[in-house]
Order: C-alpha cells, then sequence, then structure tokens
C-alpha cells in the first residue's frame, strides 16, 4: 500500500482557517478581505528577501534614513510599497501607519473600508545584508469614530486590536497570526504557494530558561534591569543560570521566545529615556501576540497595552515573555520603587 501521509489531501490554509474562525465569530468578511492582502504582500516580501542578492536589493536606498532615524535598506523601500499597494487594494483599510512614512496615509474614499493597519514592512533590516532573519509586523483596528479617516483614528491602545501578528523570514517563511481568539502559526510552502497551519494555539511555557536583551548597553541599565539580569546570570537559589540570546531583529528574538519561553527585554535606559521600539506597529503587535500566548508585556510601570498612544511613531520601553519571568521582572522594579 501506498503511504498517504507523505501529502496531507486535508490542508489548512490560513484563508481556510480565518474564513472558519469568521464563522464562528459570524464576521463580516472584511477582515479576511484585508489579511488576504496581507499574506499576499507577505509572499511577494518573502521571495524578494529570497532572491535580494541576485536581484541586487541588498544594500542603502536613495534615502539614508527613515522617519525614526533608522537606515534605509532598497528592501524597505520595495516592502513598504508592496505592502501599502496591496492594503490600499484590498477596499478594507482607511488608514495605514509605516515605520517608513512620516504621515499616516489616507486611503483614497473610492478604496476605503473601515479597518486601521499599523505595520513595520521589514522589521530587523539593519541585519538584511548579513541573512539574519527578519520581518514584517502588523495589528489592525477598526475605525471607531464618525466623519473622514485622519491619523487621529490610529492613535488607539494595544487592547483595541482586531488581530496582529508578525512574518518571519528566516530558515522558512513563518506567519503567527491571532485574531484574539489564541496564537496560531502558518508556514509558507513555497510548492503551492499557500500558508499552512502547522502550529494551532500556541502557548508559552510560563517559566523559561533564556534572557533576551542587548547587553552591549549594560552601562545605560536602570538598576533594576541590571539587577535582573544579574539574577539570570547567577541565580542564589543554586538553579542554572539562564542563556543569553540575542539576535537583533525583534521579529526573530519574539518568535524564539514565543516558542521556547524566558524573557525579551528592550527597556529605557539613560541612552533611550524613552525606549527604543515603536509602539504601534513593533511593541503593540507583538504585546498582543505575547498575550494572546499566555504571556506578559510591561513597560516597568503598566501593561503594553493599556498605552494611549499620543503620535504615530511613539516609541515605548518593552519588557515580554513567559508570564513568571516578566512578574519576577517587576517584582524587582517594584521593589526598588518602594526604597
Amino acid at each position: 500500500m501506498s503511504d498517504r501521509s507523505a501529502f496531507d489531501t486535508n490542508l489548512v490554509t490560513v484563508t481556510r482557517f480565518m474564513l472558519e474562525e469568521g464563522r464562528k465569530a459570524k464576521g463580516t468578511g472584511e477582515l479576511n478581505q484585508l489579511l488576504s492582502a496581507l499574506y499576499t504582500a507577505i509572499k511577494a516580501i518573502s521571495s524578494a528577501v529570497r532572491k535580494a542578492g541576485i536581484a541586487n536589493l541588498y544594500g542603502l536606498s536613495g534615502s539614508t534614513v527613515n522617519v525614526t532615524g533608522d537606515e534605509v535598506k532598497k528592501l524597505d523601500v520595495l516592502a513598504n510599497d508592496v505592502v501599502m499597494n496591496m492594503l490600499k487594494s484590498s477596499f478594507s483599510t482607511c488608514v495605514l501607519v509605516s515605520e517608513e512614512e512620516k504621515d499616516a496615509i489616507i486611503v483614497d474614499p473610492d478604496q476605503q473600508g473601515k479597518y486601521i493597519v499599523c505595520f513595520d514592512p521589514l522589521d530587523g533590516s539593519s541585519n538584511i545584508d548579513c541573512l539574519v532573519s527578519i520581518g514584517t509586523i502588523f495589528s489592525i483596528y477598526r475605525k471607531t469614530t464618525d466623519g473622514p479617516p485622519s491619523e487621529k483614528d490610529a492613535l488607539q491602545p494595544g487592547h483595541n486590536i482586531v488581530a496582529a501578528g508578525y512574518a518571519l523570514y528566516g530558515s522558512a517563511t513563518m506567519l503567527v497570526l491571532s485574531s484574539g481568539n489564541g496564537v496560531n502559526c502558518f508556514m509558507l510552502d513555497p510548492a503551492i504557494g499557500e500558508f499552512v497551519l502547522v502550529n494551532r494555539n500556541v502557548t508559552m511555557k510560563n517559566k523559561g530558561n533564556i534572557y533576551s536583551i542587548n547587553e552591549g548597553y549594560a552601562k545605560y541599565f536602570d538598576t533594576p534591569v541590571a539587577q535582573y539580569i544579574t539574577k539570570k546570570k547567577y541565580p542564589e537559589d543554586g538553579s542554572s543560570p539562564y542563556g543569553a540570546r540575542y539576535i537583533g531583529s525583534m521579529v526573530a528574538d519574539v518568535h524564539r521566545t514565543l516558542m521556547y519561553g524566558g524573557i525579551f527585554l528592550y527597556p529605557a535606559n539613560l541612552k533611550s529615556p524613552k525606549g527604543k521600539l515603536r509602539l504601534l506597529y513593533e511593541c503593540n503587535p507583538m504585546a498582543y501576540i505575547i498575550e494572546q500566548a499566555g504571556g506578559m508585556a510591561t513597560t516597568g510601570k503598566q501593561a503594553v497595552l493599556d498605552i494611549k498612544p499620543e503620535s504615530i511613531h511613539q516609541r515605548a520601553p518593552i519588557v515580554m515573555g513567559s508570564k513568571d519571568d516578566v512578574q519576577e521582572y517587576l517584582d524587582i522594579v517594584n521593589q526598588y520603587n518602594c526604597k
């Protein structure tokens, strides 16, 4: 007899999965329309990333820095254009916020829908030229005000997110997605050009054994952060020290934290007193994913998803990961603040 398990004839693609989820939630279908456009954009970016060296897409673009002060690579520009064009043509969005655009983009009235999308088209792009994993991050909100859409419509706290996720362009292309009912992972099968469900209802460990932080900034750490890292290196209870892992692409570091447990820290410090990562299209979507998987995400003072944004490129400190690890960090912060 032939081995039928060699090929799954009942594939759960991301489109099929979201249609099933939409029926359960009695969704209108416009969100699926939007997500379908995002999937196509992610596939196109994945293809560009895979052949960047051959197509001469490495290196800087004509403009050297974007509005948030980061170097702009050729792939940044391509990824931003792809996502922008796909979202506009989905007829489901009204306001688009990108790391690469100074102002929010208001979709033309004849193409408008009811959703707002905030995205980082190519996170970790400083690592493009050395082939380190990079990604795309996005969060989706529903317009809640009457009248014409404006930039202010994007200034919603993260707990208003309708759906969020990220794509990781690594050894394979992975899509991690949540629409408020847990976290699910889909891998791009290049043979059929579809994202296929590979991990359903991902749940984080309550405690891990890895910490992830840029220790090159140790001279700028505040006391609670320094004490927490010391505690991980030199545990006083006789347990094994935590392993240190830091890639420098937020998508890659957070994905590893999601899969293996532990803690990711990009806190405020003397050099960046307001934090470094951007709230709307980096911190919020990642915090949403982590919390949907049973983890925690905090600034050290409040839950990340409770922050009311004041500007579209606002920065925020963030510490997220396994519940017990993040709580241990918060306990140190609270002890220090009580002194």
